[in-house]
This record gives structure tokens, C-alpha cells and sequence, in this order.
């Protein structure tokens, strides 16, 4: 199918380009540091306790994206909705706390946004300006961790959490969604990313992080071994809610109740979105500091 196979250590970093030179996806790895990868290692640990300890239904196991326990924890706004507020997942409030709340989630988390800053800081400065006006105008709406940009996180609970070809149509189109491996299997052998535009296939080790627009980019992991063990942590933040932010506030259809003439600026304003999103990509010339010969 002419894809290739990317070998990588899940630590160094290296970004994927396109042809303007744009970092478009980046594995951004993880700290060279013991005390990180056995952070990641609990992670993976609390994950597996709690899936056990919930018992979950069976056919919470069965959707789009994969064979196995999704939950979602944070501010999303979209389906209906009339308003950002944070997802409320019945039955699983006391665990998602549990899970926020842990050290050494924060710990990847933090490494996470931090990351998101360095490879692509324009982007990251829309999130910022976004994120602080939904934030002002709705102060009780609780940040998932007081060090991430991103409003939405996912858990991916295992022992096997690999996903199928999809999109995630709900995120930024051109925003960026952090994926961190967990969990003790061959990356080698098994729990690649695969990139299906790209045609890459991507080792992908545990406590690796990799940074993608995975709301354009189709994606999906290779299974792992039948002993092995994985689960993944993802964050985002939702579409609607920069174009609620863009609204005034507000959703489209009250936008063009309460002034047209602003409906019909942001309606044609939406022609050159993508174009405006590309834009705060970086490039690689913008991330490296000049060569001055000597």
C-alpha cells in the first residue's frame, strides 16, 4: 500500500513537515529522564486499577473508534448544546476525579501542553486567546489541570486500547490533539500510529508523545501482542468552542436572531478559516534560532 515505517525511540523529537515546510504533526517524545518513563508507568498502573475496580458494561467497549473504555473528561461544547460545560459522564464522576487528580496524569499532561508551546506557538497562542475568554466569561467551568492549554481529555483504558481508521470531527480542523502511549508492549511489534494520508506507520513506545491534527488526519494504531498491555491519554479542545467564542458567545442560530449583520461578517469570514489556521503553523525556519557564521 506504499506506506513506510517510521523507527523511532519515543523520546527524541522529530517533526513531519509538508512540502511548504509547515510542522504539521510532531513526535514530540518525552523526557529524558528515569523519573518521567516510571511516571508514565503509573499512569498506565491507575488506569488499569480503576478499569477493574468499575467493572464497566460490555457494550461500553463497542464504538467508532476502537474495542475498548473511552472516557472523556472536560469542557466540550457541540451536539445540540447551547452552551461550553463540562461533560458529565454518569456513574464516573468520583473516578474521572481520581484521575485528574493524580500526579503523575498532571505530570503528562503538563509535558503535553509544554510541548504543543514549543513546536507550534502560534497555534498554541490561539488556544490561549480562546481559552482565556471562555474562561472569563464562564469562571466556574473547572480546567482539567491547572498547567494544560487543552479543555477536553480522553482515557483510553486497556489492557488493549487500540484504535480503528478514524477522525476525531469534533476537535479544531487545524488545531493539534496530544496522544501519550501507556502501558508495556513491543512498540516495535505493535501500537504503531498509522497515518493513512501520510502514509507513515509510526512506532509509537509507552509514555511517547505524539502531537497531530487528528480531526483532518485519518488515524489509527496497529494491534498489539496478545500478552502485552496499552492504553492511551489523549487532549483536545473542541471545535465549537472557538466558534462559539467567534459567535460573541453565543450559538449561530441566536448570532442570527440578535445581529445579521454579524452573522453574515462571520459566515463569510468561515471562507478563509482553513487558510487562517494553516497560518499559525510553524515552520521549521521559524523554530531554529539563525546560524551566524564565524
Amino acid at each position: 500500500m506504499g506506506f513506510k515505517v517510521v523507527q523511532w525511540n519515543g523520546i527524541d523529537a522529530r517533526p513531519i513537515v509538508d512540502a511548504h515546510g509547515r510542522v504539521i504533526a510532531v513526535l514530540a517524545g518525552q523526557p529524558r529522564s528515569p523519573e518521567y518513563a516510571a511516571a508514565a508507568t503509573r499512569a498506565y498502573d491507575v488506569l488499569e486499577e480503576e478499569r477493574i475496580a468499575a467493572n464497566f458494561k460490555a457494550s461500553m467497549k463497542h464504538h467508532r473508534r476502537g474495542r475498548f473504555v473511552a472516557l472523556n473528561a472536560g469542557i466540550s461544547y457541540g451536539k445540540g448544546t447551547q452552551i461550553p460545560s463540562r461533560i458529565d459522564p454518569v456513574n464516573y464522576n468520583a473516578l474521572l476525579t481520581r484521575l485528574l487528580g493524580n500526579t503523575d496524569i498532571i505530570r503528562m499532561a503538563t509535558f503535553a501542553s509544554a510541548a504543543f508551546a514549543l513546536w507550534a506557538p502560534g497555534l498554541y497562542a490561539y488556544y490561549q486567546r480562546y481559552g482565556n475568554a471562555l474562561h472569563q466569561r464562564l469562571p466556574h467551568l473547572q480546567r482539567n489541570f491547572p498547567k494544560s492549554i487543552f479543555s477536553c481529555a480522553t482515557f483510553n483504558f486497556g489492557p488493549s486500547a487500540w484504535t480503528f481508521k478514524h477522525r476525531d470531527l469534533m476537535n479544531l480542523p487545524f488545531g493539534m490533539c496530544a496522544i501519550q502511549a501507556l502501558g508495556d508492549f513491543d512498540p516495535t511489534a505493535g501500537g504503531h500510529l498509522v497515518l493513512w494520508e501520510l502514509k507513515l506507520v509510526v512506532e509509537f513506545p509507552p509514555g511517547a508523545l505524539i502531537l497531530l491534527p487528528s480531526a483532518t488526519l485519518s488515524h489509527s494504531n496497529l494491534p498489539i501482542g496478545k500478552n502485552e498491555r496499552r492504553a492511551s491519554f489523549t487532549q483536545y479542545t473542541a471545535g465549537g468552542i472557538f466558534r462559539w467564542v467567534d459567535n460573541g458567545f453565543r450559538t449561530e442560530r441566536e448570532l442570527a436572531r440578535e445581529d445579521p449583520d454579524e452573522y453574515t461578517r462571520i459566515l463569510a469570514a468561515k471562507d478563509d478559516r482553513w487558510a487562517m489556521g494553516i497560518g499559525l503553523l510553524s515552520t521549521i525556519d521559524d523554530l531554529l534560532p539563525p546560524i551566524t557564521p564565524e
